[in-house]
């Protein structure tokens, strides 16, 4: 059983290898992993050659690798000169592009150079590439050859040069501007070593295109170098080096050997005559075969030009227009005459041609007095390749450039070319930007023919197009791929015409073998009609048969004319084919294309089809028995059908055919015409008159119901002397009547009673047979039947019809009826007029209008309409409109005006309508017309766009008067188009023509009829356009479906936004019927619109597509948006799915137009995150536990286990593939065998050996402890995989969202009372930072005036230095005192920051001098514990307040926005402040939280309907979730503007009730006596809930209730509330002694695990902190002057002092300013941003700050294991840091010094500036408290001081103390 499974297995994969090995069919190709630079190809053995980036390939010329060498990345830079050592530092891994790749065939060598080092190139071994030959790194600037910039494009050339009779192999190379590479534009590199030159030297040294100057300014852009007749090419664009940036494309050209570069000169090429495509793109040489150079000749433009000359075609694109390109063709004659026209007018003729200047110099500044010489004529021929005494370079002026118009033009670009001739005809394949190969028959009118058969992946094709040897097969190299494709597809047509169809100038029909081939693959293609060109569009038909057709009971020979025929040798058969019957053929000699056939006989020929009186048997002409060479159809008539065609006329029909039948009356038969048979009973074809038949029915006219007797004619009827006849037809209801003969030819039948109600008349014609063989004799007998009743339903109608009808108005009935009839008179006058309806039923006063007037009887023509009245005003008859008795439309007056005198109240201007007609005949109508006045009052919207298309909305009263037909709306002019009417109206505006925009507000005019006019005046005003400014992103797959964000402006001015595409025409698309896709906007507000992208089914070719977005009338181009092909996926290559797994899904095109971001992907029916989206790989994280099936039939289907993996772009959906979960309870084979056998075994072990029973049981005590410590070892391993990954999406997620466009920096005034302030005991409730100071109102002036006395005497240096030390002297004057009263003093001294750095300096000595003296300088400015030491922190914030605002803020705002983002993206545990993501290992989370992101939808409450999007996760608390969405919602206010979380509500609607969503409530879990927070999880909230954010009026309700507030309170204050994880002691308790030590060590083990999302957190981060740091530390860019001004004032103090060594002054400037002032602001960003800093990043930037303060010191750092972890964390940077202070200080040091009349200009700046802001009142008033305070300790020590004496400084403090005596009381 076993066996035969296992043979079924190997069958099946047996054939599944059949089947699935490709197909022969498929083209070649070949698949590079990286991009694909160049492609050359060595024409001996048709081996091919691939320099990628990083890798060089050798294929065969079926594109297999024979050969691979990697050739990077490489470890470099561009700043480093080759070779690049470890001496480099900045060398990193760098990619390598090839540059240039060169077969030097005679030597077997390949010329292969990179970007890396460089651009030095290498020599490899033509036969195997692997193989180096010679690589040098070491040979300096002269070996560097190509470029180290991937955008700099590099041509060359292989070439020769003599030098001492020494013929050396070189190579040319053209390249373009690096900013590391040689300078040189073009350059002849050597292959071998000579004399001094080195491989790669560059043995010519020509400055004139070789200098450095001038090449960055003409940006060079190199497409193609070419050699031909002894002269090298290169063909480029460039600027003219002068501010326009405009390329122009030139070629120039120099002689091989040209010594010295004298004969370099460049020639403009323009295509088209005002040179629109400017830029080539890529070019081709190649003749241009017989036919192309006839019509080049004809066209004039291009000179004379032969079939074997070379032509170089290139491919432009456009500055001016990018979204086309077009092709161009040179003749290399030409390029050479007009080359040497520019030289001879140089060398010759002054540089003038005709008169006019025609040369210059490129790159330099002597073009003027260039051509100066005037010398012999003939100089340009006699030095062709110029000389050293002749001018060079040179180059044509613009209008003597050489132009070509473009033969070809298209729409997108065309990025490579190839031009082959196959039979004289020149045929060109061009490759386009978006991966399409076009082929183009270079005829007198080139035409687009076809694609090449390669697939189109979107990716542009490399300008290397390239044939194989033997010019059958074309390689097409796009971004990553080359395929080998046939350049025709001719076998593939199987018949002619789809052959000709083509147009395909490689293709032609093949006549005698029936096949579509080329020219030399048909046999006797010489002969004359033998082989068909495709693209003359004919193939071999037949003119004509002789006879043309034949009886079907006949045969005979027939001959076929077919003039095309080719001729036939003696072997060749020929048959004709008639449907199934074959018959041999002649071909008649001599006769051009005339073969006699035999037709078949009678029996052969089909039988003929009903309807027809004739068979078509298809006709075929074969040769050699199968080769089928025309076809057509011949025609066999039958006779006896010919009947068929009219029953009624049998011998008339017979006759009259076209096949020439004749009738025998006698037999009643129709057959072939035979002149044999005669007498009178035939009837002759062509004879028709001759056949018995019945005419000429008397009279034509028959009514309806009445019986009236039909005469007629006979003629021709001898035949039939003595027969009965009887006449009939399909209205008689199958009953025929009896002809009575009455004379010789007359006869007569008594006539029918007919019905018919369907139409007023009917034809009805007659058949008559004989009675006796019921055979039917020709009749023409055909009368009119009326009925007088259809559509005459009233008297007036009735009377209305024509005469000859004789119809009746029959009272007694009130129906319309023949004469006869009616039995009742008829009466002389038709009744009364009836009036059933009026439209409208409403008008306006002053009348005008149309009213149409519905009814019956009112009148027969329109001259008896007498009068018509409506609501008793005449209305005037509109004869034009009158329709007999039915409708009658008449012209109202104006309504009815009551005289003055009469009654104040509102007329009636209601009434019936009366019409009066001929007759004295009146009517009146029951429906009642009203006159009223409309009255419009509002129109909604009151503005749109100036482009029109706005439907707006008129309301207002009655304005459903008159029709829509009567109405006119114009807004300010502009006609608005009427869309409804009724008791509101609707129109669409029309484009405003005005100037002005926005208008004025305009005037709504509607009109009604031709008399009433009603303006809303200024309802509506013309708006700007909506515009737009950006949309993102730019590109979708043709499924669609992906979002699209438009921004721009006046969005909401519009209606209706849709986005469209068109595909625009294309010569391929078969449907010429315009197709639009459309997809309505998701979303839309004023600024931003949101669409899918719509879906495409149109086109493969996805390049032809435009997308539009219409906003009403107003139609943008989305310039720079594609659709790119669905991309394709193949088969998945695991099937199975382990817990952690993650999927790897391959293909092509994936990035193309999408992103890990939007594309998403099921695992049955769970979503499963894409972790990272690269064009051909999908990274997947499987769900982690085995979800559902998609749909319920995989549900029902469980057998397999296997899901479906499906992956969605936009509305793409794909099936990838199957996959599993693997089983867990699946016990393998391997573990039930020893499972049975082992019990057994110890069965009988323990029955023999039972004593040691034991020494077992003590093994198994060992087994148990193994088994525990792998479980340990399992899970340790699975978290630290779980944290790599982790990682590693980390590095991939980019930091988003930080490029804030604003950062909320603080004011001067809020900065400086931070910085001084909040560190104070009162913190923010100071009275600085409150401003409040209460002071009586009587008070306030003798305050004020005594705080100004104050304020002079603190301005005395001698009494401030004095209070100073006073107070510093006072035990209770603690280090906070002296900190608040420096902040005090430095507020009160802010109007005089000049005087404030003296007293900071005189205090700063004294310090230094006591510090140094008492031999520990090094403790100086450590901690803040003088007054001076604050005030020296004060001073540095001030001074360096806007250096934060302009250099280091930014980087400082991004790098705190950073952290609080890395930081909130994961768990964050509200109570315990740790966090998943964190600097801080003391605040990291130590444990494994599961969680997952969700994106919420958020409403503001009264906001208005825009929802934003914001990011939390769902184990998030309410409060942070709040946070989170008010951080979103917020985000362009500063934090102190920002709702706080406590005065927000979040409510979320799942169903038709709110939930009021918060931390804690009745719901939350409890475990024993903790609760748990509440979490979104906790409420089930989903991916993309909608939440509604509103304010709340009363924070608290508790306050209330103080005692239930304070009872609640102490059940949190408890705090046996919990967020994540509870803390560990509690877990504890709860378990059994013995389980929690095993639990509480392994927890221990485990938790040092997560130490690596410090590195992963830190990783991120580090572009940022370095950002900061760098800005700090960089005295290269900015240094604020204080900084230099303060370490220059250090600097002289240190060489004051002997024992101040360099560290010491180090510590110094690090205590006064890293110290003091950068820590403080890293620590604190609050002192700076308007931003709140919450503890878990305040726990992250405590570790940065710690990071700074180590690079500051000078002490070395040595780490162990048991250093703490945030040391140990930017351990490797340190040094780099270290560096950078020292580099800082060092550049300080050697900057210009800062003088004291300098820094006292900039301190008054800065007093200037902000001392208004500062409440300088309120620190005089605090700083008073303290004199106060010790006022007695003060007096006594000015007492003490002469200076103070002299100065009175003691009366002047005691009367300021008099006037402020008062103080304490007052306040």
């Amino acid at each position: 059983m076993m066996e035969r499974r296992w043979a079924w297995q190997f069958a099946l994969v047996a054939l599944a290898t059949i089947y699935l090995s490709p197909s022969h069919g498929k083209n070649a190709e070949f698949l590079s992993d990286t991009l694909i630079n160049n492609v050359v190809a060595e024409p001996r053995t048709g081996r091919l050659y691939v320099g990628a980036v990083n890798s060089l390939y050798q294929l065969t010329p079926d594109l297999e690798v024979e050969s691979r060498t990697e050739t990077g990345p490489k470890r470099d830079n561009r700043q480093c000169t080759p070779p690049v050592t470890d001496a480099c530092e900045e060398a990193v891994d760098t990619d390598n592009h090839n540059k240039l790749l060169l077969i030097h065939g005679a030597k077997d060598v390949l010329v292969v150079c990179g970007s890396v080092f460089r651009g030095i190139c290498s020599l490899r071994n033509l036969s195997n590439v692997e193989q180096l030959l010679y690589f040098s790194d070491t040979k300096g600037e002269k070996s560097y050859v190509a470029s180290a910039e991937e955008s700099v494009s590099v041509v060359g050339v292989m070439s020769y040069f003599t030098k001492d009779r020494d013929n050396f192999t070189v190579f040319l190379v053209g390249k373009g501007y690096g900013s590391h590479d040689s300078t040189k534009l073009i350059s002849t590199r050597i292959l071998q070593d000579y004399g001094d030159w080195v491989v790669f030297d560059s043995i010519i040294e020509a400055s004139a295109v070789q200098a450095n100057p001038f090449v960055l300014r003409y940006l060079h852009d190199f497409r193609f170098a070419f050699k031909d007749g002894g002269f090298v090419y290169f063909l480029f664009s460039r600027t003219l080096g002068v501010q326009d940036t405009k390329n122009f494309t030139f070629i120039s050209r120099m002689c091989e050997d040209d010594q010295g570069y004298y004969s370099y000169t460049e020639l403009q090429l323009n295509c088209s005559a005002t040179n629109k495509y400017n830029k080539a793109q890529a070019a081709y040489v190649a003749t241009p075969g017989q036919v192309l150079a006839q019509s080049m000749n004809k066209s004039g433009q291009y000179g004379p030009v032969s079939a074997s000359d070379k032509v170089l075609f290139v491919t432009f694109t456009s500055d001016e227009d990018p979204s086309t390109s077009a092709m161009c063709m040179f003749p290399l004659r030409s390029i050479n005459k007009r080359l040497v026209e520019i030289i001879g007018a140089c060398y010759s003729v002054n540089g003038n041609i005709n008169e006019r200047a025609a040369v210059y110099s490129p790159y330099s500044s002597k073009s003027e007095e260039l051509c100066s010489s005037s010398n012999q004529k003939n100089m340009a021929l006699r030095y062709k390749c110029g000389a050293e005494f002749l001018p060079s370079p040179l180059a044509s002026k613009a209008e003597f450039a050489l132009t070509a118009e473009p033969p070809l033009v298209r729409k997108g670009h065309m990025t490579a070319v190839a031009v082959a001739v196959e039979m004289g005809h020149a045929v060109a394949f061009l490759g386009t930007a978006t991966g399409e190969v076009l082929k183009v028959h270079l005829s007198a009118h080139p035409e687009v023919y076809g694609r090449a058969p390669a697939e189109v992946t979107g990716d542009k094709v490399n300008k290397n197009l390239l044939f194989d040897s033997s010019l059958q097969h074309l390689y097409i190299t796009t971004e990553k791929k080359i395929t080998k494709v046939p350049v025709q597809a001719c076998h593939l047509k199987t018949d002619c015409h789809s052959c000709v169809s083509m147009k395909d100038p490689y293709c032609g029909w093949c006549v005698l073998e029936g096949k579509c081939t080329r020219k030399q693959e048909c046999s006797r293609s010489e002969e004359e009609n033998t082989w068909l060109w495709s693209p003359n569009q004919q193939c071999v038909q037949i003119q004509s048969f002789d006879p043309p057709n034949i009886s079907c009971k006949k045969t005979q020979q027939v001959d076929i004319h077919i003039p095309t025929h080719p001729r036939l040798r003696p072997s060749d058969s020929l048959q004709c084919v008639f449907g199934s019957f074959v018959s041999g053929a002649v071909m008649v000699f001599d006769s051009q294309g005339l073969i006699t056939c035999s037709l078949p006989e009678p029996v052969d020929i089909p039988p003929t089809p009903d309807q027809q009186d004739y068979v078509s048997v298809p006709v075929k002409v074969l040769v050699n028995d199968q080769i089928e060479v025309t076809s057509g159809e011949y025609h066999f008539y039958n006779c006896a059908a010919t009947v068929r065609k009219n029953q009624n006329t049998p011998c008339i029909a017979c006759v009259t055919s076209e096949w020439g039948c004749q009738w025998n009356a006698r037999e009643h038969s129709c057959s072939d015409r035979d002149d044999a048979v005669d007498g009178d009973h035939i009837v002759k074809p062509q004879q028709p008159h001759s056949c018995p038949q019945f005419e000429s029915p008397e009279p034509l006219l028959i009514p309806v119901g009445f019986e009236i007797p039909i005469s007629f004619q006979g003629r021709n009827l001898n035949i039939y002397m003595g027969r009965k006849f009887t006449i009939g037809t399909e209205l008689m209801k199958h009953t025929d009547k009896e002809v009575t003969q009455e004379q010789e030819s007359n006869f007569k039948f008594s006539g029918y009673e007919f019905a018919y109600d369907k139409q007023q008349e009917v034809n009805v014609s007659f058949h008559i047979k004989e009675r006796d063989t019921e055979r039917k004799i020709d009749s023409t007998l055909t009368v009119v039947l009326y009925n007088c009743s259809v559509g005459r339903e009233d008297c007036s109608l009735c009377k209305n019809a024509d005469a000859m009808y004789q119809c009746v108005w029959c009272a007694a009935t009130r129906t319309c009826v023949y004469r006869e009839l009616c039995p009742s008179p008829q009466p002389a006058q038709c009744p009364n007029p009836e009036i059933t309806d009026i439209i409208p039923r409403y008008g306006p006063l002053n009348g005008r209008i149309s009213v149409t007037i519905k009814g019956s009887n009112m009148g027969i023509k329109k001259e008896d309409i007498k009068k018509i009245t409506v609501a008793g005003v005449e209305c005037v008859h509109q004869q034009d409109r009158y329709s007999v008795s039915t409708s009658v439309v008449c012209e109202i007056g104006p309504a009815r005006r009551t005289p003055p005198s009469d009654l104040p109240f509102e007329p009636n201007n209601s009434g019936a309508v009366e019409i009066e007609v001929e007759g004295d005949r009146r009517g009146t109508s029951q429906v009642i017309f009203t006159y009223r006045d409309p009255k419009p009052v509002s129109v909604q919207p009151a503005k749109g766009p100036a482009a029109g298309g706005t439907v707006i909305t008129i309301e207002g009263e009655d304005l459903d008067t008159a029709t829509k037909d009567d109405i006119a709306v114009t807004v300010g002019a502009v006609p608005c188009e009427v869309l409804s009417f009724g008791t509101w109206i609707t129109c669409k505006t029309g484009r405003y023509r005005g100037q002005k925009v926005p208008s004025d507000p305009l005037t709504v005019v509607v009109k009604y009829g031709k008399n009433t006019t009603k303006d809303i005046p200024a309802a509506y005003q013309y708006s700007e356009n909506p515009k737009i400014t950006d949309y993102y992103p730019k590109a979708s797959f043709l499924c669609g479906g992906r979002k699209i964000v438009v921004v721009g402006s006046g969005f909401d001015l519009i209606q209706r936004a849709t986005m469209k595409v068109l595909p625009s025409t294309d010569e391929f698309s078969q449907n010429t019927t315009p197709v639009e896709f459309v997809q309505e906007a998701l979303s839309k507000n004023d600024t931003v619109l949101q669409f899918h992208s719509p879906p495409v089914n149109c086109c493969s070719d996805s390049q032809s597509l435009r997308t539009l977005l219409q906003l009403d009338n107003v139609m943008e181009e989305l310039k720079g948006f594609d659709y790119h092909p669905d991309p394709t996926f193949n088969k998945l290559a695991k099937n199975v799915i382990t817990e952690t797994s993650i999927i790897i899904v391959t293909g092509r095109g994936f990035s193309k137009a999408m992103t890990a971001k939007e594309a998403q992907a099921f695992v049955g029916d769970a979503l499963c995150h894409v972790n990272i989206l690269q064009d051909d790989k999908l990274i997947l994280e499987a769900p982690s536990s085995q979800p559902r099936a998609r749909s319920k039939r995989q549900r029902r289907d469980t057998t397999n286990d296997l899901l479906e993996l499906v992956v969605k772009f936009g509305h793409g959906e794909w099936m990838v593939g199957s996959v599993y979960y693997a089983r867990k309870d699946d016990i393998p084979l391997a573990i039930i065998i020893p499972a049975v056998i082992v019990p057994m075994l110890l069965f009988i072990a323990v029955s023999v050996y039972c004593y040691r029973r034991k020494s077992q049981q003590a093994e198994r005590e060992y087994e148990k402890v193994k088994h525990q410590l792998e479980n340990l070892e399992e899970s340790v391993r699975d978290r630290c995989k779980k944290e790599f990954t982790d990682l590693m999406i980390e590095m991939e997620d980019h930091t988003s969202d930080l490029s804030e466009a604003r950062i909320p920096f603080l004011d001067y005034k809020t900065y400086t009372d931070r910085n001084f302030f909040l560190p104070s005991k009162d913190g923010a409730n100071d009275a600085m930072i409150t401003r409040k100071l209460q002071i009586p109102e009587p008070r306030r002036a003798i305050v004020a005036q005594a705080l100004n006395q104050f304020s002079n005497l603190l301005n005395s240096k001698t009494f401030l230095i004095n209070f100073i030390h006073t107070l510093e002297s006072r035990p209770d004057f603690n280090a906070r005192a002296r900190g608040y009263f420096a902040s005090l003093l430095t507020v009160a001294l802010h109007g005089k920051l000049e005087y404030y750095t003296d007293i900071m300096r005189t205090l700063l000595l004294e310090l230094m001098d006591e510090h140094v003296q008492s031999k520990n300088p090094k403790l100086m400015l450590r901690r803040s514990e003088t007054v001076v030491e604050r005030m020296l922190c004060n001073w540095m914030s001030i001074c360096l307040y806007q250096f934060l605002r302009d250099t280091a803020g930014e980087p400082l705002y991004k790098l705190f926005k950073a952290l609080k983002h890395q930081v909130e993206k994961g768990p964050v545990d509200a109570k315990m402040k740790k966090a998943k993501y964190t600097l801080n290992d003391t605040g990291l989370l130590g444990d494994d939280v599961e969680y997952s992101v969700l994106t919420l939808q958020v409403l503001v409450h009264g906001e208005g309907p825009d929802v934003t999007p914001v990011k939390v996760l769902n184990c998030d608390t309410i409060s942070q979730v709040k946070e989170k969405i008010i951080d979103q919602v917020y985000r362009n206010l500063p934090y102190s503007q920002r709702p706080k979380v406590e005065s927000v509500a979040l409510e979320w609607r799942p169903g038709s009730t709110g939930q009021i969503l918060s931390d804690l409530d009745l719901t939350s879990q409890k475990e024993g006596r903790w609760k748990r927070l509440n979490t979104l999880a906790h409420y089930n909230v989903r991916d993309n809930a909608t939440l509604v954010l509103s304010r709340v009026l009363h924070t608290q309700s508790f306050h209330q209730h103080q005692d239930s507030y304070e009872e609640k309170n102490s059940l949190l204050e408890d705090d046996n509330t919990f967020h994540l994880v509870r803390p560990a002691d509690d877990i504890d308790e709860v378990k059994s002694k013995r389980g929690s030590m095993k639990d509480k060590a392994m927890t221990k083990a485990i938790t040092e695990i997560y130490l690596t999302r410090l590195l992963s957190v830190k990783g991120t981060l580090q572009q940022f902190v370095d950002d900061f740091f760098r800005s700090v530390l960089c005295s290269s860019s900015v240094v604020p002057p204080a900084i230099k001004y303060f370490f220059d004032f250090l600097d002289e103090q240190a060489l004051r002092h002997d024992n101040v060594d360099e560290e010491t002054l180090h510590i110094w400037k690090t205590n006064s300013l890293p110290l003091r002032f950068w820590v403080n602001i890293l620590r604190n960003p609050h002192f700076m941003f308007d931003v709140h800093v919450t503890e878990v990043v305040d726990a992250s930037l405590h570790v940065i700050s710690q990071t700074f303060m180590d690079a500051c010191t000078k002490t070395e750092h040595k780490l162990s294991r048991e250093s703490p972890s945030n040391k140990l964390l930017y351990a490797k940077e340190i040094s780099t840091y270290k560096k950078m202070v020292d580099d800082y200080y060092k550049g300080i040091r050697q900057m210009v010094p800062v003088s004291d009349q300098d820094m006292n200009t900039h301190l008054a700046e800065v007093s200037r500036q902000h001392t208004d802001k500062l409440n300088t009142q309120v620190a005089l008033h605090q700083l008073y408290q303290y004199a106060s305070k010790y006022y007695d300790v003060i007096i006594q020590s000015l007492d003490e001081d002469p200076a103070a004496q002299n100065r009175q400084l003691t009366l002047r403090l005691q009367q300021i103390a008099a006037a402020l005596e008062n103080k304490v009381t007052d306040l």
